[in-house]
């Protein structure tokens, strides 16, 4: 006969017990107040994709210089496929030299190496690098890089995107979202981890010209590496940043505040908190082993039941001492079990936390025994009065 179990875990590796039910879950937990003087704001937990603070986070708005980071997907998945290497050199068109705004300072006619175009965009803001590097990709027109730079945006789930240019420049049917903006830095340092350095880049010096790299919090110990400011008179000041404090990755988008202080300032605050505030709480690894349940004419007993995927969770950290996780499983199994098949779920519950469900599979294979120790296991059963 099978039994239905549930074993209730605190959080990962705590004391066990065997129980019917889960707790009750408390109250939703709180956070403290977070008042911050830019228009959208949009703080992410890497590890989870828990938002842990947002504000007019989906409202289109101008994105100045922080969509180059859409020209620096491109460029960067066009080096992995081949398209375009470091040392390969570009043209610098008038259109490109003519550009207003920040600049890399090329010179019209000149030959200027990929690598040091992509430093320019990233760290010098050069409105005439990135359309140096989108005329390249477009054959030689930025109009058709901006409608890549869209196929991609939609790729990545940038639903409310939609790009004109390769910098940012104002243009009404330019836009994005502090959302999208936050989906498109972490797939830069998800896919292109080889590339993402240039972002930390304190300095670049071209044709003579010395530069730093506009984002403020570089340069302040925050354990920040990346990504792009941006500016423009209609759209504020912004920053989409990302830092990493303990192994725990974030993503912080801000745009529109009145001056460069702000940007610092409110960034600042804005990361802090998410650090603070809220904590990363891992209740069971991908293959860790949650319980052992017996195995019904098996040629084992028992197989060690495991996480199937990775199950961590951002919480606020007043709701640590809610988060509850409940294995529940029927026992015996009846062989033969496959490795890699679901055999029972966890369920984690929180304050103020959506239910999430893991599932739980067989770590190794167990094959069903022979005819004989079959028929010599159920010839028990039924005379022994043992337990199927």
């Amino acid at each position: 006969m099978k039994t239905k179990l549930a074993v209730v875990f605190s959080l990962m590796f705590f004391a066990a017990a065997q129980a019917q039910e889960a707790a009750p879950v408390a109250a939703p937990a709180a956070t403290a107040p977070l008042d911050v003087a830019a228009r959208q704001v949009y703080l992410i937990d890497a590890a989870t994709g828990t938002p842990m603070f947002a504000k007019d986070a989906d409202t289109q708005m101008p994105t100045s210089s922080m969509s180059k980071m859409m020209t620096m997907y491109v460029v960067f998945q066009a080096l992995k496929d081949g398209k375009l290497h470091m040392e390969d050199k570009l043209p610098v068109s008038e259109h490109a030299w003519k550009q207003e705004g920040s600049r890399m300072f090329l010179n019209v006619g000149e030959q200027a190496k990929v690598e040091d175009l992509i430093r320019g965009v990233i760290i010098q803001s050069g409105n005439d690098a990135a359309v140096t590097l989108a005329e390249g990709l477009g054959s030689g027109s930025e109009s058709a890089f901006a409608d890549v730079m869209n196929t991609q945006a939609k790729a990545l789930g940038m639903n409310n995107s939609h790009f004109m240019n390769a910098t940012g420049l104002p243009d009404p049917q330019h836009y994005s979202t502090a959302h999208d903006l936050a989906i498109l830095a972490m797939a830069l340092q998800r896919d292109f981890p080889e590339h993402y350095h240039f972002f930390s880049e304190l300095n670049f010096t071209y044709n003579g010209i010395s530069q730093g790299n506009r984002n403020p919090l570089l340069y302040r110990n925050m354990n920040v590496d990346g990504l792009k400011t941006g500016h423009t008179d209609i759209g504020g000041y912004g920053l989409t940043g990302s830092a990493v404090r303990d192994g725990r990755r974030v993503f912080f988008v801000l745009n529109g505040m009145q001056d460069m202080q702000a940007r610092a300032d409110e960034s600042a605050k804005v990361l802090d908190y998410g650090y603070r505030e809220y904590g990363l709480y891992p209740v069971a690894k991908a293959g860790d082993i949650v319980a052992s349940p017996t195995v019904w004419l098996g040629t084992a007993k028992n197989v060690p039941m495991v996480a199937a995927d990775n199950a961590m969770f951002t919480l606020p950290r007043s709701a640590r001492a809610g988060l509850k996780a409940v294995a529940s499983f029927d026992q015996p199994i009846a062989a033969p079990i496959a490795k890699g098949q679901q055999i029972g779920v966890l369920t984690v519950t929180a304050p103020g936390m959506e239910t999430k469900i893991v599932p739980l599979v067989a770590s190794v294979d167990v094959p069903r025994v022979g005819f004989f120790s079959r028929f010599f296991t159920k010839l028990g059963v039924v005379f022994g009065g043992k337990k199927a």
